[in-house]
């Protein structure tokens, strides 16, 4: 309170012939909607969302973070596994896990970089285009030549 009475004493408060700055309509319309809220027990952090809030009980995006965090821990164990016991199994198992990484990556990477409705839309089509041509790639690999884990260790022993 004097912190408020000192700024409207050094006139910072109202400029000259205008009406307080910081008491005006604009700023005080969102935090006053923001408390006129019924969850009053909530603590304040609760109460402010940046999505709307039809969005905001959605689990999707949440089921989506923890599964990419899955595929991570996923793979960090399948490598070692793979280098110990080398086979088919493994190697389509490389094959489906790491096309799976790296199209959530680069799917990131549009999300961020990408913007306007048609080249969001041309970029996802590509990024599934792509994703689609590394796995069959991959497995065409798998089936037809010596595999992944066949093909990293040959690669290591050079």
């Amino acid at each position: 309170m004097a912190a408020a009475l000192l700024l409207f004493r050094a006139g910072l408060g109202r400029p000259r012939g205008g009406s307080a700055v910081l008491l005006s309509k604009v700023l005080l319309a969102r935090p006053a909607v923001a408390f006129a809220t019924t969850e009053k027990h909530r603590p304040l952090a609760c109460r402010f969302h940046t999505s709307p809030r039809s969005l905001a009980g959605s689990s999707a995006a949440s089921l989506h973070w923890t599964a990419e965090r899955a595929v991570s821990v996923l793979l960090l164990g399948l490598l070692p596994a793979a280098y110990l016991y080398p086979g088919p199994a493994m190697d389509y198992s490389l094959a489906a896990v790491l096309t799976l990484h790296g199209h959530w990556g680069l799917g990131q990477v549009v999300t961020d970089y990408v913007h306007g409705e048609t080249p969001v839309r041309l970029a996802s089509t590509g990024l599934y285009l792509l994703s689609a041509i590394t796995f069959a790639g991959l497995c065409y690999f798998n089936y037809h030549d010596v595999g992944i884990c066949r093909a990293v260790a040959m690669l290591w022993s050079l």
